[in-house]
């Protein structure tokens, strides 16, 4: 069993920053890719921003120059450094992680429970 356990949701004012964080944990042999999606209410959930475990990023056009993803390989964790935010950014913001757990040979996506990012003045 995989968990993803996210942190660092909250209010903020345009144009501030928000930095989210994600840990993966349990019986992990290897990850591939972790990211971040978001899901407006009314809308479909999106890609944010994804990173492979070799540093490779690709990021929505929407955030790019605004959004910074990296990862602790050795931590199992990745971060999402949000700045300039705008109203629009306002989502629930879920982590994903693309782990190869326990004794399988395949992987598998997990997901964590979503934090809310409300971006209001």
């Amino acid at each position: 069993q995989v968990q993803l356990v996210e942190s660092g949701g909250g209010l903020v004012q345009p144009e501030g920053s928000l930095r989210l964080s994600c840990a993966a944990s349990g019986s992990i042999r290897d990850i591939n890719a972790m990211g971040w999606y978001r899901q407006a209410p009314g809308k479909q959930r999106e890609l944010v921003a994804k990173i492979t475990s070799g540093g490779s990023t690709n990021y929505a056009d929407s955030v790019k120059g605004r959004f910074t993803i990296s990862r602790e390989n050795a931590k199992n964790t990745v971060i999402l450094q949000m700045n300039s935010l705008k109203p629009e950014d306002t989502a629930v913001y879920s982590c994903n992680a693309y782990v190869r757990a326990g004794t399988l040979w395949y992987y598998t996506d997990y997901w964590g429970q979503g934090t809310q990012v409300t971006v209001s003045s």
